[in-house]
């Protein structure tokens, strides 16, 4: 990749207490505040030189070429056999990312296979075999597809973690060196939004543990038969047990963990919801890419918040009245990466 002047990439500086800037000729200016970050123009402004900053890659462009360009930038630290983090989606999902795009990356990665988990909640992907038929309808079936918990699970640890010392995760996760976090960044019904921290945190959790030590519901029935969504910790208390499992895995992977996340077809519902997810109302934005979690999934939501009200509404009124914000103070609170970054553009 050539080498660029500073005004030839977007560069976002984040702070816990004076908030997020963001600057891009290709982005507009944005004048209100959002809770935890805000947005201003400071193009042409010379860096303060104060800290360190992650990397951030970035491309408008929403392809395979731009995805694989976007993975050599930061692959350095991926060996072996790796682990390709995906949410493959409820039967027939209208925003899943573009299988054909998802089979090119595939190939271009050596020894990797697509991983996923079984949900906790009844639906197409609640058993093993319900699951693997789901995958064939969304067009998964390129290449192996390994449910990590189909064979139960394996406590992983969580050092430091508010709520959870350790976390039940799909029992496969042991056998892969490496793993890719590759994730339709989107809203989320719980989460406010689901970006790279909600793919691993409840992606990688196994079903019929990991998946309730997350959401706080140990015993009793999954809906329809019972009240659960009501009887589970929500906002920050979610957040926070989001970012305790997520912490299990990236401490898990270690230096062998990148992310990825794409901002595509933006509902503000989770892939999870399948056919009845609402049509997006913001427009595509590109790809982000980092080997620091906090930063990919900052990234994206500065993104996310750079665009008019005309347009982020949706999708900021969704992460708001969620509490999602709370997601990344939560990564802070554990040290689970650096939310000052640059975003560097490939394009």
């Amino acid at each position: 990749m050539k080498d660029m002047s500073r005004r030839d990439f977007v560069k976002v500086v984040g702070a816990a207490a004076a908030g997020a800037f963001l600057y891009s000729a290709g982005f507009p200016r944005v004048l209100a505040q959002a809770p935890v970050i805000g947005t201003r123009d400071v193009t042409g402004m010379k860096s303060s030189g104060d800290g360190s900053r992650a990397k951030v890659y970035f491309s408008r462009k929403i392809d395979a070429a731009h995805l694989i360009a976007l993975y050599d930038c930061i692959n350095e630290g991926i060996y072996g056999k790796t682990a390709i983090k995906l949410h493959t989606g409820e039967k027939h999902g209208p925003n899943i990312l573009p299988r054909e795009m998802v089979r090119e990356f595939v190939y271009h990665v050596p020894d990797s296979t697509i991983v996923e988990t079984n949900t906790m909640y009844p639906g197409d992907r609640y058993t093993t075999a319900s699951h693997r038929e789901t995958l064939k309808v969304n067009g998964w079936d390129f290449c192996p597809v390994d449910i990590m918990d189909e064979d139960g699970f394996v406590n992983l640890p969580v050092r430091g973690g508010k709520y959870l010392k350790e976390v039940a995760m799909g029992s496969h996760i042991t056998q892969y060196d490496s793993m890719i976090v590759l994730t339709h960044f989107k809203g989320h019904s719980m989460g406010g939004f689901g970006g790279s921290l909600k793919n691993i945190a409840i992606g990688c959790a196994s079903g019929q543990l990991g998946k309730r030590q997350v959401h706080g519901y140990l015993t009793g029935p999954m809906p329809p038969s019972g009240d659960a969504w009501g009887r589970m910790p929500l906002q920050d208390a979610f957040m926070e047990r989001m970012a305790d499992s997520g912490k299990a895995t990236v401490d898990y992977f270690g230096k062998h963990i990148v992310f990825l996340n794409v901002l595509r077809r933006m509902s503000v519902d989770c892939d999870c919801a399948g056919t009845s997810a609402a049509e997006p109302t913001i427009p595509d934005l590109g790809i982000v890419a980092s080997t620091d979690l906090l930063a990919v999934d900052q990234a994206s939501v500065d993104l996310v918040y750079g665009r008019p009200a005309s347009e982020n509404h949706d999708l900021v009124e969704r992460i708001e009245s969620r509490h999602g914000l709370h997601q990344l103070q939560a990564m802070r609170n554990l040290k689970m990466g650096n939310d000052a970054y640059e975003l560097i553009s490939i394009d």
